[in-house]
């Protein structure tokens, strides 16, 4: 590496700290990390111990920390000061890892649910379900927060609402896909809505959580339309007509959520219940 005199060149500073020369010029302007050495040439030179206040000023800089911040940090050597400014960061660094989190969730959840995408249209099929976490609102809460003649859209306003003050009181995270949750009913098809729900990223202690068991499903996605009624009736027949043995209740959820649902031909549901035989109870498959 390339020394003068013991000391090294701005450019070979730079180089052991990843960084440019204009970055190390611009620190020096304004008074944050100083060349440890001028030399006769006019030029100016590090010393290789200053690679950690390189360091500090860069963990500083990544967690946002303004300049000024870090020269009255670094100049006054104060720790209590110090300590201050590093429990500030860590807190900014933990809402920012909480903040990425959420928005890997939401993703993973749209791009799995959009993955289920290219099947057809009113065909049931089987597959294995992994575990999902819920927040699930009892309709009869609902029903007493709404009166009956509500719209859709009053309805849809006072679950997202409920859904929001839910998430906040007990620190949950959801990405406010709603689905609803249906009783079995007879003769093997869903029954009266029990709850609508929202996925959610963690398992949860609280008095809304419920948990849709991992297993083999029967499911069928319904493209194209906002009325899914016929895909209940198409899943109901399919039970009866394979003499499927199916457990637990019915799921309906939103698959194109709010990426593509903005008009209905991009519409997409999809309708799922547990098979208590495994995936050879569809004899398609």
């Amino acid at each position: 590496m390339e020394r003068k005199k013991g000391w090294l060149t701005s450019g070979a500073f730079a180089a052991l700290c990843s960084t440019t020369k204009e970055t190390l010029r611009h620190y020096k302007d304004v008074g944050l990390l100083l060349p440890a050495h001028q030399g006769d040439n006019g030029y100016f030179y590090y010393d290789v111990e200053q690679f950690y206040d390189f360091y500090a000023i860069s963990i500083f800089r990544q967690t946002g920390t303004p300049l000024e911040e870090i020269c009255r940090c670094l100049r006054g050597q104060d720790t209590p000061k110090t300590i201050e400014l590093l429990r500030e960061q860590k807190d900014r660094l933990e809402a920012e890892r909480q903040r990425l989190e959420h928005m890997d969730f939401v993703l993973s959840s749209a791009l799995r649910n959009l993955e289920f995408g290219p099947g057809p249209d009113m065909v049931p099929r089987t597959g294995w379900f992994e575990s999902e976490r819920l927040l699930a609102l009892p309709v009869r809460e609902l029903e007493e927060l709404m009166p009956l003649e509500a719209s859709e859209e009053k309805l849809l306003i006072a679950v997202l609402e409920r859904c929001r003050a839910l998430c906040s009181q007990y620190g949950i995270q959801t990405d406010f896909q709603l689905g609803a949750i249906h009783q079995p009913g007879e003769q093997g098809g869903p029954g009266a809505i029990s709850h609508l729900y929202t996925r959610i990223k963690e398992k949860s202690d609280f008095p809304y959580y419920k948990e849709k068991p991992a297993g083999y499903y029967l499911y069928l996605c319904c493209r194209g339309r906002w009325d899914i009624s016929e895909g209940y009736t198409a899943l109901k027949n399919y039970i009866l007509e394979q003499s499927l043995n199916i457990t637990g209740n019915f799921y309906a959820c939103d698959l194109a959520g709010f990426i593509l649902n903005s008009v209905e031909k991009n519409a997409a549901s999809m309708i799922s219940v547990r098979l208590s035989d495994g995936p050879t109870a569809n004899k398609q498959l």
